[in-house]
């Protein structure tokens, strides 16, 4: 008699009471019904919320098992706690990110299972259109194409962590030792067979979106320090080019000094004060673009805990 395979759920959260019963309804229906053939554990790693949340986790943990409830001592982000969540999975497959608002549509996950049967390790939602303004939209892809394109392993153009990653990989992910985890950039460079499958990203529909601005500037920048080192070649070869064309400035000047016999200091002067700030904006952004690796460096030197748990609930 063959044993069912095990898949695991992960969804991080933070104020997410109106959320969860529905995700949990959710991934529950899903497997009852298409998935009826495998067994899953979905775990909720809750990031120390402010509202009812832990209570809505403690009353679905104690009326099924295979809810399992991590509860955070502190906020240590999202991106954290979906890591320390992935590394408590005991799942043959594991999806590391399903939102508890349910933006990426969990109807998906039987199609990632058909592609993991087929052989592929890693199977990744790609989201072809999002639910959002149309500059906040457009943002996201420049964003994403940047990564994509400049990164050291080359991570699927609009693919978040809503995907199935098999258990080679996750094994795989704990051999990382990284403080700030860009799981889809981690996930990239094991470089197992994938693949995509392309959807909607629908609007939320109860809650606040957690994804405020800073929030999204703060992952993003993540997202660059960890997998390139182009934004700091880019500085170095702009400062060779301006430094260069400087020389070529001087050179012209003198030469017109030796000819004329004069310098015509005053007419130049608006000149001069343009090309003192362009120089000291492009300074002062390479000088902050540094200091972000040098911030990255120095929190991964200290070697913090990923989190820091204060309970775990059916584990």
């Amino acid at each position: 008699m063959s044993t069912r395979k095990l898949i695991s759920v992960i969804t991080p959260c933070f104020n997410e009471e109106e959320n969860i019963q529905d995700c949990y309804d959710a991934i529950k229906e899903l497997f009852a019904t298409k998935l009826k053939d495998y067994d899953y554990e979905h775990i909720f790693c809750d990031n120390a919320s402010e509202d009812n949340t832990v209570k809505e986790l403690e009353r679905v943990a104690a009326q099924d098992s295979r809810v399992k409830v991590i509860i955070n001592a502190n906020n240590f982000g999202f991106l954290r706690s979906m890591f320390n969540g992935v590394l408590a999975a005991k799942g043959d497959a594991v999806i590391p990110m399903m939102p508890a608002d349910l933006q990426d549509p969990p109807e998906l996950i039987p199609t990632f299972v058909d592609y993991w049967e087929k052989g592929y390790k890693v199977v990744y939602g790609q989201r072809d259109k999002r639910d959002e303004p149309f500059l906040i939209e457009t943002g996201r892809k420049l964003y994403y194409k940047f990564v994509t394109r400049f990164s050291k392993a080359k991570i699927p153009v609009d693919a978040g962590e809503f995907q199935l990653i098999d258990r080679k990989v996750v094994d795989a992910l704990k051999l990382f030792d990284d403080y700030e985890p860009y799981l889809r950039g981690m996930i990239a460079q094991c470089g197992f067979k994938s693949i995509g499958v392309k959807y909607f990203m629908k609007a939320r529909e109860k809650g606040v979106a957690k994804g405020r601005f800073f929030l999204l500037f703060d992952l993003a920048l993540n997202g660059i320090v960890s997998n390139t080192t182009v934004p700091i070649r880019v500085g170095l070869v702009i400062g060779f080019l301006m430094s260069i064309l400087s020389l070529a400035y001087a050179a012209f000047l003198l030469a017109l000094f030796l000819f004329n016999g004069r310098s015509d200091v005053n007419k130049g002067m608006a000149s001069v004060m343009i090309g003192l700030f362009l120089l000291s904006g492009i300074q002062l952004f390479f000088i902050a673009l540094v200091g972000e690796y040098v911030a990255s460096i120095h929190a991964q030197v200290r070697k913090g805990p990923l989190v820091v748990e204060d309970r775990r609930i059916n584990f």
